[in-house]
């Protein structure tokens, strides 16, 4: 959700009394005789981003902005620091704990198409789950097969399972390399579920991975039951590349008059907070100008706004799309119906937040992931900014440097709670957008109000592992970037101590 304010940023670069240790050269001869690093500009970015924009830089005794009396004592620092994804992990707060969300990258530009739904992929949105507790076995399960994709050619979809690759069994020890290597072509060995039996079926696919972009607004449907017409929408990510897609999949459900909504989101692990933020205006619309959240940065950042101008730390709810700039088909609901997962994360669960203090949101299906902070994208440059990054390297860092809560102070800290609790069935995964897929069947049974036909839900005897959109490097992220608001940013950070 980030805002277009970080002109006011200028004047803030004024007292920022840190040590910057950026170099026109690497260095070739480490000061006092210690060895030379060749990641001394890389890790001297690494410091000078986080110690001004982290959210936690104030737990990092290394991040303080006296930790360094002199130049030299940063060289010296830097001389010796690791390679530049070790030096960064070791500067998070409680890393793998408080802070697991925030990452750095060798390839921005790989960063930059990700970001926006574009990546080499076969087109199979998969889970892996273990056979039992605590087994070193795995299979996989597709959740989704992406339309125009080289999977969509080949004889596998929704529902399939799978147990070995490239002739492999799957453990918790080889999945990465056999499913997330740079390897484009790899074979699956399909498999079947009896009862609690899973055995192959001797079938072998071939996939192979291409340059896709994805289309996130994945499946739509109108569905007349029980006196209801209800929307229902299975979008996979925020991207703010295709809000186009989505405004207009809004325009569809506006111009049906649709009675209801069911805002399928269980694989969705977040993405642009400003494309939550316009989907929210396109549920409801009535709430213009109202307060949708509320924004908390580290002490440094969150003061100069608070004295500046505090209204850049609200965000409130708007009639137009960011990236795409379109009015907003707004809906006017005053209630919604999300399906959701374990997956379900970030700026899906601010969506949800924002939004729960206005209107009626029932949510079905698991225990939300839990993510309520939000990160920017930092190049090595003056300002952090693209423009005029270091041509050396192509590393960037993606940290946590806000966190959100809505306009009554709560937070998707803990996850949200399903009101109807229903996880997916491997052996009846059903279609996406079909009324009878049993989490939709549950949605629109709560709709029309015949739920209790609903048959008791079974615990599934499988122990979820990891799924496809989680291993990505940008998983759970809720991105606050937007391009304009560096624009009057002139200057990122200091040149001398």
């Amino acid at each position: 959700f980030m805002k277009h304010y970080l002109g006011f940023f200028i004047g803030i670069i004024g007292f920022l009394s840190v040590v910057n240790c950026s170099t026109d050269d690497p260095m070739t001869d480490g000061p006092g005789g210690l060895p030379a690093n060749e990641y001394a500009d890389i890790n001297s970015f690494v410091w000078s981003g986080l110690n001004f924009w982290y959210l936690w830089q104030g737990n990092v005794p290394d991040l303080a902005d006296d930790r360094f009396e002199t130049q030299a004592e940063f060289d010296a620092y830097i001389s010796v620091s690791p390679e530049p994804e070790e030096f960064f992990r070791s500067l998070l707060y409680d890393y793998g704990n408080t802070d697991f969300f925030s990452w750095i990258v060798d390839d921005y530009v790989a960063l930059e198409n990700s970001l926006q739904g574009t990546s080499d992929t076969n087109g199979v949105d998969f889970a892996l789950s273990r056979y039992s507790s605590g087994s070193e076995q795995m299979f996989g399960y597709v959740r989704l097969i992406f339309p125009d994709s080289d999977a969509s050619g080949k004889n596998i979809k929704r529902g399939d399972l799978f147990t070995e690759v490239d002739g492999t069994p799957l453990t918790v020890n080889n999945y990465r390399d056999l499913l997330f290597s740079d390897n484009p072509t790899y074979t699956l060995t399909l498999a079947k579920i009896e009862g609690n039996t899973i055995t192959p079926t001797g079938e072998v696919v071939e996939l192979t991975k291409t340059d896709y972009s994805e289309n996130p607004v994945f499946a739509t449907n109108i569905i007349e039951e029980g006196g209801k017409k209800i929307g229902y929408m299975h979008y996979t990510q925020f991207y703010g590349e295709y809000e186009s897609e989505l405004n207009t999949a809004f325009l569809e459900f506006k111009n049906a008059g649709i009675t209801d909504l069911v805002l399928d989101l269980r694989y969705n692990p977040g993405g642009y907070g400003v494309t939550a933020l316009a989907m929210a205006g396109m549920i409801t619309g009535q709430f213009k100008g109202e307060i949708y959240g509320k924004d908390e940065y580290n002490n440094r950042v969150q003061s100069f706004w608070e004295e500046s101008d505090p209204d850049y730390l609200v965000e409130k709810f708007t009639d137009r799309t960011y990236f795409s700039n379109e009015t907003i088909n707004s809906l006017n609901l005053t209630k919604l119906t999300v399906i959701t997962s374990d997956g379900t994360a970030s700026a899906g669960e601010s969506l949800i937040n924002g939004l729960n203090p206005y209107i009626d949101i029932t949510l079905i299906g698991e225990v939300t992931y839990g993510k309520y902070t939000g990160s920017i994208t930092l190049y090595d440059s003056d300002n952090f900014r693209k423009d005029g990054a270091n041509p050396d390297h192509k590393y960037a860092m993606q940290p946590i440097v806000v966190k959100s809560v809505n306009v009554v102070g709560e937070s998707a800290k803990d996850g949200f709670q399903p009101d109807i609790f229903q996880s997916e069935d491997i052996a009846n995964m059903g279609i996406i957008g079909d009324p009878n897929e049993p989490l939709l069947r549950t949605a629109i049974d709560d709709i029309i109000g015949v739920s209790a036909k609903m048959e008791p839900f079974k615990i599934s005897p499988y122990e979820k592992v990891t799924d496809y959109r989680s291993e990505k490097p940008f998983a759970n992220a809720l991105i606050y970037d937007k391009p304009e608001i560096w624009e009057a940013l002139s200057k990122g950070r200091s040149n001398e101590k």
